[in-house]
């Protein structure tokens, strides 16, 4: 049976979303260990544990989501991921201290809680940035086929 766009979408948001609920773990993880051990200020450790997921997120998206998209070269995997710190970076890190901001500092939600929510919030906008954009396959015009960068 012929793979359909939207067979190929629901793979990629599933193996996305199995990624992103490890990354999960790391983010939550990391924060609980500098809040409560360490005794870091949570903004700054909401900060250093997105970064962590996001990291451990582009190599397991790069290596299972959108393997098919991946080219081999090193200089491609070098971009992707600057693309994707920059803009899913941005969206996690923004979108997770706005709403800790919101949810602990204005609200007082517990941290963990919190957190928890401002991931739910921005999955989706970091997904289909990562689908559209970062790991997008590409036309190659010299060969009139898709390919992948």
């Amino acid at each position: 049976m012929k793979n359909h766009p939207w067979r190929i979408g629901a793979v990629h948001w599933l193996r996305f979303s199995l990624v992103g609920a490890i990354g999960l773990g790391v983010q939550l993880g990391t924060l609980a260990l500098l809040t409560t051990v360490f005794r870091v200020e949570y903004m700054f450790a909401t900060v250093v544990a997105v970064e962590l997921s996001v990291l451990h997120n582009f190599v397991c998206h790069e290596r299972f989501t959108w393997a098919e998209r991946r080219s081999g070269r090193w200089a491609d995997a070098c971009v992707r991921a600057l693309h994707f710190n920059v803009t899913i970076g941005a969206v996690s890190i923004g979108g997770n201290l706005l709403l800790m901001r919101l949810l602990v500092g204005e609200l007082h939600l517990p941290v963990l809680f919190a957190n928890l929510m401002s991931i739910v919030g921005c999955s989706l906008v970091n997904f289909l940035v990562s689908d559209r954009w970062v790991f997008r396959a590409r036309l190659d015009p010299a060969m009139g086929t898709t390919r992948h960068i």
